[in-house]
């Protein structure tokens, strides 16, 4: 903020400088101009000897002195001499006496010319334009101050808060062209980010209490695992009906432990990841568009070959922003495996489904891994010296069927490609 009130100081000297400075140079163009009258004078009377001598000056040679009128010494006609003294109207005259040689003062000359005005014009007109354009650029910064600088300022102490996890503050949103919904989302982001963690303690507190309760309720087939066992081993049961029978329990115990491991898994599964999708209509162009913006430069700048193919601009049935999330973990790990050299998208219809394959020329995943392609946190041998979570993929699936489309891969001779179906 101090920066900018700074600018604006800095913009109201520099007016004031460039005004002192035109107006210094101005005023002395003026006085140069005014000079130049009085040397036409001069050279007018050099040339006059004689009151008569004023009817052969060549006035072409004279541009500043209009006109001159000669006074006798020996007039006598007050309204004449009045007029001569009071010279014409707007216009500036200078009385020379008229001395001859031997008569000394025969008369006097009244030389009338016109100062400049256009100087004087240009003056006002240049500082004139210069103090609207001043005023027009202190109107602009001082909106932009109120406008943009101090709402931006004022959001400074929030997001630097939610960066730090407070979200208890909360900025009252403002009618403000440029920032109120930007304020209104970052007070939504506030309240979602609080959801959130409310969420996340809440599943901590079920896995918790789900864990004690498994781990509460495999202790009791465990413990009679146990008894069975060491009953075998110190030989109590004495025929083979009774030792068949504690075979029998120990298996069914040991089932019941597997189904618990089993609820254990499946409950940590469900947990990794909360996708929610909102299904609506979309144009394909739409989804194209998109990846044309976003991957066409990093492509570009990667010496990667981008190719597009032809497609129908149909109607679409899903969740258009997650399907913006499958084509950016698709088009990311084109970037992470592949081999840098093509990636392609085809498109065609089957089944009342639009089919949309992305393939990338490099080393397709061995057969082991592409069974697990799609599971959570699996990562193939081609990951090693890759970041990343083992969870793009699984995502991607979770996306597809909740929006009742469809994903799966394909190995090729020379790449990967993976197929996105998508009902129509």
């Amino acid at each position: 903020m101090k920066n900018y009130n700074s600018l604006i100081i800095f913009s109201l000297l520099f007016y004031l400088t460039m005004t002192v400075c035109i107006g210094i140079l101005l005023f002395t163009n003026i006085e140069k101009n005014e000079k130049y009258y009085k040397v036409e004078i001069n050279r007018i009377m050099a040339e006059i000897k004689q009151p008569e001598d004023l009817d052969k000056i060549n006035w072409e040679h004279y541009h500043e002195i209009q006109s001159v009128s000669y006074l006798s010494n020996s007039e006598i006609d007050r309204d004449k001499v009045m007029d001569f003294y009071s010279g014409e109207n707007k216009k500036s005259s200078m009385i020379v006496p008229l001395i001859v040689d031997g008569d000394g003062i025969k008369g006097f000359l009244r030389f009338d010319y016109e100062k400049s005005t256009n100087t004087m014009q240009c003056l006002f007109w240049i500082e004139g334009t210069l103090f609207l354009m001043e005023l027009f650029l202190v109107v602009v910064l001082l909106y932009l101050k109120k406008h943009l600088i101090q709402p931006f300022h004022r959001m400074e102490d929030m997001t630097y808060e939610l960066s730090k996890g407070n979200l208890q503050g909360e900025m009252k949103a403002e009618r403000n062209q440029y920032f109120g919904r930007f304020l209104w989302g970052l007070n939504g982001l506030r309240d979602e980010l609080k959801i959130s963690r409310k969420r996340e303690l809440e599943l901590q507190r079920e896995r918790k209490l789900l864990l004690l309760s498994l781990s509460h309720d495999i202790k009791t087939p465990l413990n009679m695992i146990k008894l069975y066992t060491k009953a075998l081993t110190d030989g109590i049961y004495t025929t083979n009906v009774e030792r068949r029978n504690a075979y029998c329990q120990i298996g069914q115990k040991a089932e019941q432990i597997e189904k618990f491991v089993h609820e254990i898994v499946k409950t940590s599964k469900e947990d990794i990841v909360s996708i929610e999708v909102e299904k609506g209509a979309f144009y394909l162009k739409e989804l194209v568009q998109w990846i044309e913006q976003f991957y066409g430069e990093k492509c570009a700048l990667r010496k990667c070959n981008l190719s597009i193919g032809n497609y129908q601009n149909r109607i679409l049935q899903g969740d258009l922003n997650r399907l913006f999330e499958v084509f950016e973990n698709l088009l990311t790990n084109a970037f992470k495996y592949g081999d840098g050299r093509f990636i392609e998208l085809t498109f065609y219809e089957e089944d009342y489904c639009q089919l949309i394959k992305v393939y990338n020329t490099g080393e397709p995943v061995s057969q082991k891994d592409f069974v697990h392609l799609f599971d959570s946190f699996f990562r193939g041998e081609n990951t090693r010296g890759q970041q990343g979570n083992g969870l793009g993929l699984y995502i991607c699936r979770e996306i597809m069927h909740k929006i009742d489309g469809e994903i799966f891969a394909v190995c090729e001779a020379e790449g990967m490609a993976f197929i996105v179906v998508l009902p129509m």
